[in-house]
């Protein structure tokens, strides 16, 4: 189940993109970067890599997704939000478009776009990604985005 789970992950993250952002002399960021590398290449084992063994990960309130907040570790993500991605949209991206670190916080500024399968709709909603970076490891995720079109997308 774990490697269905992962295989799945990695076929909704491997369409994901983004343009070269810099981040001058911020240390916090590297893990935050290389989740987005490992996204891009749809590598799921680079992205839980970056990961805390004990991240608490929430998916922004009112969202499908928010249904297992908080998760806890890189195998509740894996499971209970990319396998559901992989799942349920064709071409899914998350496009960061900017980066602002503030001490150990890494806030990031994007897009995200896909096709949801159920209703062939097309998605490109906002995001913005808060990030908490301890020991060079990410041990805190948490999302906001429009809901509201996500689920009109989705039909919900």
């Amino acid at each position: 189940m774990k490697h269905t789970l992962i295989a799945m992950g990695m076929l909704v993250l491997a369409a994901c993109t983004y343009p070269s952002v810099s981040v001058a002399g911020s240390d916090n960021a590297v893990p935050v970067r290389a989740a987005y590398d490992g996204f891009a290449a749809g590598n799921i084992a680079a992205v839980t890599a970056q990961m805390s063994p004990d991240i608490i990960w929430n998916e922004a309130e009112g969202f499908t997704y928010a249904d297992g907040n908080p998760y806890i570790g890189p195998e509740a993500v894996v499971g209970g939000v990319f396998a559901r991605l992989g799942a349920e949209w064709v071409g899914f991206a998350a496009t960061p478009v900017k980066f602002i670190k503030d001490g150990n916080t890494i806030a990031v500024l994007g897009r995200y776009t896909a096709t949801n399968k159920a209703t062939g709709k097309p998605l490109d909603a906002q995001f913005t990604h808060v990030w908490t970076v301890e020991k060079g490891k990410i041990t805190r995720f948490q999302q906001y985005t429009d809901t509201a079109q996500w689920m009109s997308v989705m039909g919900e």
